[in-house]
């Protein structure tokens, strides 16, 4: 893992993001390390052509000082859009901890979205904001294929059981099932685990992309070779997507669980 430090001229940037006004990344880089992440584009933006997404982390340096929490009243942040606030190095270098102190009077919306059991180290924290949400990202129980897909994460028994703490501590929750792997992915199963834990559902689909495509088809066609013609369809066709939403609302509704699709083809911005 390469890890630098890197000033930053800006902490919360405008997102291009819909719904959400604001972004927080308190690194460049993430230490999952996702085969499937969008996110990796960022190499070529970060002074990192050359190296491998999950390889490296800059850690940004900031005044935090200049953090003005009733800026962003009324407005809506996202921590984090291309990063995980909690890697493994939060412990360290406590970047994402020492934002969340400095916004602890705003009354902004604030969602926190992480696939990291790291989470539940701000608990007290959390529940000094009026407004917060904590996301658990998961899109699968099975730990071999987990390890595949998102080898640097924290394993999914281990965030359902961050889920669990961070909700009974009365803090809003919610489970992004994301992304989401056709005929992989048991939406069933992790809202049946989740249930008791979970205010809310958001859902999203596997995002193709050049960079990530090779990676996924070979993970595909290694662990589940009659399924590889599904995702080359998937992949040149996004109407498939359409018969997932369908079954998706159909047993949302049934449980009458609050929940959204966030289902995307090709990307998502404000545009």
């Amino acid at each position: 893992m390469k890890i630098k430090f890197r000033e930053a001229k800006n902490i919360i940037t405008k997102s291009n993001i819909p719904s959400i006004d604001y972004v927080i990344n308190p690194y460049i880089g993430c230490q999952h390390g996702c085969i499937y992440c969008y996110a990796e584009f960022m190499i070529r933006f970060s002074g990192h052509k050359g190296d491998k997404w999950g390889q490296f982390i800059d850690i940004k340096t900031y005044d935090f000082d200049k953090i003005k929490p009733q800026k962003y009243n009324g407005k809506r942040l996202l921590l984090s859009s291309v990063t995980d606030p909690y890697i493994p190095l939060e412990l360290k270098y406590q970047n994402t901890k020492r934002i969340l102190e400095k916004l602890v009077n705003t009354t902004a919306h604030v969602s926190i979205l992480t696939k990291s059991k790291f989470v539940v180290r701000d608990i007290e924290l959390f529940k000094k904001f009026d407004d917060l949400e904590v996301g658990i990202s998961i899109s699968t129980l099975d730990e071999n294929f987990s390890k595949l897909i998102e080898k640097g994460a924290s394993r999914p028994i281990e965030r359902i059981d961050a889920l669990r703490k961070i909700h009974e501590k009365g803090i809003k929750t919610y489970t992004f099932i994301s992304p989401f792997f056709p005929r992989i992915t048991n939406f069933k199963d992790i809202i049946d685990k989740t249930l008791n834990y979970t205010d809310s559902y958001m859902f999203e689909n596997l995002n193709f992309r050049p960079y990530n495509i090779p990676r996924i088809l070979k993970i595909i066609k290694n662990n589940y070779p009659e399924l590889l013609s599904t995702y080359q369809k998937f992949r040149m066709d996004n109407s498939h997507w359409e018969k997932i939403e369908v079954e998706i609302d159909a047993y949302c509704k049934s449980l009458n669980v609050p929940y959204s699709i966030e289902f995307h083809h090709g990307g998502f911005s404000k545009s």
